[in-house]
């Protein structure tokens, strides 16, 4: 009789970066990060699975990292068997991801992995008004996608809008402005309404958008559907000569 095997962990993969842009002659490579935690993330022998194209010749390979550095506050990656300038341009746009513990949690305040908000209920009110699909992550801030029967809103995670999310009890608490999750009457409509009932000052105004006080962002990106292999969007760089930051690198 063979050994019972232990019970398998459910995993999920996470997204963790975005190599954005050769660096250097060496065969160095910026990162746009999607982790708040690089320094464990990013440690020498560490293995990314890759998203490319399927036209790419990287398709179904993955990368060792070998160093990750810092020049003017950008994160710059070397990888093994990435020797010269010309083997990483063929990486560029290419996404890393790893494995994840489900089970693992962070210990960072007001901080959540994707997987652990998604299929939460979004409630307003005291009501439910849909469930989090996903979670996107732009450079201006994070969108909660909630999937509601008229179809998907985008809610800004910020504080002010989500002030609260409880994961043991399946929650987020929404706060949401005027219109994020209906329609606004058009103004001259209500106008004309408001003077048709003799109400009112013969017009109407809508409420003020709350500003954005703090920003909140999930603990790592990943867990829910892959950005297409497709993916372009540019990222923006920080200034300085690249010719300048090559003869950095290869100065190291």
């Amino acid at each position: 009789m063979s050994p019972r095997k232990p019970p398998r962990t459910p995993r999920t993969q996470l997204r963790v970066a975005r190599l954005v842009k050769a660096h250097g002659l060496k065969g160095a490579l910026k990162l746009e990060l999607y982790t708040d935690d690089p320094d464990r993330r990013f440690t020498p022998g560490a293995t990314f699975a890759l998203q490319v194209p399927t036209s790419s010749s990287w398709h179904g390979k993955s990368l060792e990292l070998a160093e990750l550095r810092f020049y003017n506050g950008s994160p710059v990656a070397f990888f093994v068997g990435v020797d010269d300038r010309t083997a990483a341009e063929t990486l560029v746009k290419a996404v890393l991801w790893i494995d994840q513990d489900l089970d693992e949690v962070t210990d960072e305040e007001d901080a959540w992995f994707d997987h652990q908000l998604v299929g939460l209920s979004a409630v307003r009110d005291g009501q439910t008004v849909g469930q989090i699909a996903r979670v996107e992550h732009l450079p201006a801030q994070d969108l909660l996608v909630v999937a509601t029967d008229a179809g998907e809103v985008l809610v800004p995670f910020v504080k002010a809008i989500v002030p609260s999310v409880d994961v043991e009890a399946g929650i987020v608490t929404l706060t949401p402005p005027v219109g994020l999750f209906e329609d606004i009457p058009d103004a001259d409509a209500a106008d004309a309404a408001e003077r048709e009932s003799g109400s009112g000052d013969g017009g109407s105004r809508r409420p003020p958008v709350p500003r954005r006080t703090s920003r909140r962002r999930p603990a790592a990106a990943g867990g829910a559907e892959k950005p297409s292999a497709d993916d372009t969007a540019d990222v923006a760089e920080p200034a300085g000569s690249d010719d300048a930051e090559a003869s950095e690198t290869d100065a190291q």
